[in-house]
C-alpha cells in the first residue's frame, strides 16, 4: 500500500484504486464515483451491501452538481443546505437520473457533503470531483482511527493510504434530508 500526500493521490484514484484517508472524525475509504469497478471493489473490501448506498464528499459545492438533481429542491431548501457547508453535515439529496445505483443503493437519492477538512479538500481538488466516502472498517465494526489500524485491516486490499491528520470531530456527520429538513442521524 502506497502512502501518498493528498495532492498526489489522483493517479491512484483515476486508475480505479480504493484509498484510505483521514476525514473530520475517522479514516475513510474512497474511490472515483464515476468508476463502477472501483465502487464494487470498495464495497467488497468493506463487505457492505450495495443497497445501502454511499456518501460523496466534495471540496466545494460545484463538484456535487453532476450528481444531484437540484430541480427537485426549492431555492429555500438549497439555501439551507448551502448554509451548513462546508462542515459536518451530510444531506440526502435527489440523485441525477442515469448515475450508478451503486452510489445511491436502493434509494432515489444520494448522500452528499462538502467538507471543511483540508486533506479531503485537497483530494477532491486533485481529482476535480467528489470522492466516494465510507468509514474505513468492515461493515458493523468500529471505524479506523489510526494508520496502524488501516495497515492492519487493509494492507493488500487498497491502493493507497493518504497521509494526514484526522479532524477534531468526535462523531460522524449529522445526516439531514434536504427535502424535508428531518434529521436522520445526529452527529
Amino acid at each position: 500500500m502506497l502512502e501518498v500526500l493528498p495532492a498526489d493521490v489522483a493517479e491512484l484514484i483515476e486508475q480505479g484504486g480504493v484509498i484510505a484517508y483521514p476525514t473530520e472524525a475517522v479514516y475513510g475509504l474512497g474511490c472515483d464515483p464515476d468508476n463502477n469497478d472501483a465502487i464494487e471493489q470498495l464495497l467488497q473490501i468493506k463487505q457492505r451491501p450495495w443497497q445501502k448506498g454511499l456518501i460523496l464528499v466534495a471540496g466545494d459545492y460545484h463538484q456535487l452538481t453532476p450528481y444531484i438533481d437540484e430541480s427537485q429542491l426549492s431555492a429555500e431548501q438549497l439555501a439551507f443546505v448551502k448554509s451548513k457547508w462546508p462542515g459536518p453535515f451530510t444531506f440526502i439529496m435527489p440523485i441525477k437520473p442515469g448515475l450508478s445505483p451503486l452510489l445511491s443503493g436502493s434509494f432515489d437519492s444520494i448522500a452528499v457533503r462538502v467538507t471543511a477538512h483540508e486533506g479531503v479538500k485537497a483530494i477532491c481538488a486533485a481529482i476535480n470531483k467528489p470522492v466516494v466516502s465510507t468509514s474505513a472498517n468492515l461493515s458493523g465494526q468500529e471505524p479506523a482511527l489510526s494508520v496502524a489500524s488501516i495497515k492492519q485491516q487493509f494492507t493488500g486490499k487498497i491502493a493507497g493510504l493518504v497521509k494526514g491528520e484526522l479532524g477534531t470531530q468526535a462523531s460522524p456527520s449529522t445526516i439531514i434530508d434536504a427535502k424535508t429538513g428531518v434529521i436522520l442521524r445526529q452527529g
